[in-house]
């Protein structure tokens, strides 16, 4: 039997026990599902509602209303009334209602944080270092492919010596949901990669297709890249952390500040709809806003006196 405390409701302590027997999700995660609605019920007991099995639209959004005057912040709200959506399934499955309330109230929705990115130059000095031993080549080789094409970190790991064609110029990845896409590989990160498959023998087992590897002959670990790629950075004096996904949003940024096509950026990337590439068109707007800010005689601000 469940955890669940005795003053639990019988339909609630059913629910928990479906969650935690039949689904088997995590203790933490049922624990979630429980405070969620203990939280919702004792607000509905609260301002005289109708019990949580039998709530209408109005009650939600009342509750959710009260939540958000509280400062709870959109994302708190959104699991919130996901938990009360799922526990509304549940009783439609029971035979205990027949429509769930929950199914049409939205939430509030949450900020969308754009993503940082490394500014060009910047990120032109530290490639620019020379690289000298084999894994320090091999680092470079990473982040100028990361860059250049801006590949997921999934995708550079995946790659192997097959899918690049450093003549042409191209690498064949394979994205989410097992979709292939061509992507351009600047001169850069060509002369980048032919440098690290002079030594890559060195490293790689004979029959290890991957083109990157770690010291011990096979395919790299995505963790390896994330922690080779802060020390790689680190050792050439950034001043923030690199990651492979700083990497990509820079990539994405850098592209369409100079060609301003949203359906390039889009393929190059391997987004599925244009509504995931369109947060570079905020990243684009901050840029033009600044250079407006500091170029046109209108909008400078006047030096003091």
């Amino acid at each position: 039997m469940t955890d669940i405390p005795e003053t639990l409701s019988p339909t609630l302590a059913r629910f928990c026990e479906h969650l935690a027997q039949e689904r088997r999700l995590s203790k933490h995660t049922v624990a979630a599902y429980r405070r969620d609605l203990i939280q919702i019920d004792r607000w509905l007991t609260q301002y005289g509602h109708s019990p949580l099995a039998r709530i209408d639209e109005t009650s939600i959004r009342g509750y959710l209303a009260w939540r958000h005057r509280q400062g709870l912040s959109a994302k708190t709200l959104q699991r919130e009334l996901s938990s009360l959506r799922t526990f509304y399934r549940w009783l439609i499955r029971e035979d205990q209602t027949q429509a769930n309330p929950a199914a049409g109230v939205r939430a509030p929705k949450s900020p969308r944080s754009l993503p940082k990115i490394l500014d060009a130059d910047q990120l032109s000095a530290l490639l620019d270092m020379p690289a000298e031993d084999p894994l320090s080549l091999r680092d470079t080789a990473m982040v100028e492919l990361l860059y250049s094409s801006g590949l997921r970190l999934a995708e550079l790991v995946g790659l192997n010596l097959s899918d690049i064609d450093l003549q042409a110029g191209e690498v064949r990845v394979v994205g989410k949901g097992s979709k292939e896409r061509q992507v351009p590989v600047g001169s850069k990160a060509c002369a980048a990669i032919r440098q690290w498959l002079r030594i890559r023998a060195g490293l790689a087992a004979p029959d290890e297709p991957a083109l990157f590897v770690s010291q011990r002959g096979r395919r790299i670990h995505p963790r390896t890249v994330e922690q080779r790629l802060a020390r790689w950075a680190l050792a050439r004096g950034a001043g923030q952390h690199l990651h492979p996904h700083l990497l990509r949003h820079s990539f994405a940024t850098h592209l369409l500040e100079s060609s301003g096509d949203l359906r390039a950026v889009q393929e190059l990337l391997g987004h599925a709809g244009i509504g995931t590439t369109q947060i570079y068109t905020h990243l684009d707007f901050q840029h033009l806003a600044q250079v407006y800010d500091q170029a046109h005689p209108r909008a400078r601000k006047k030096k003091d006196l």
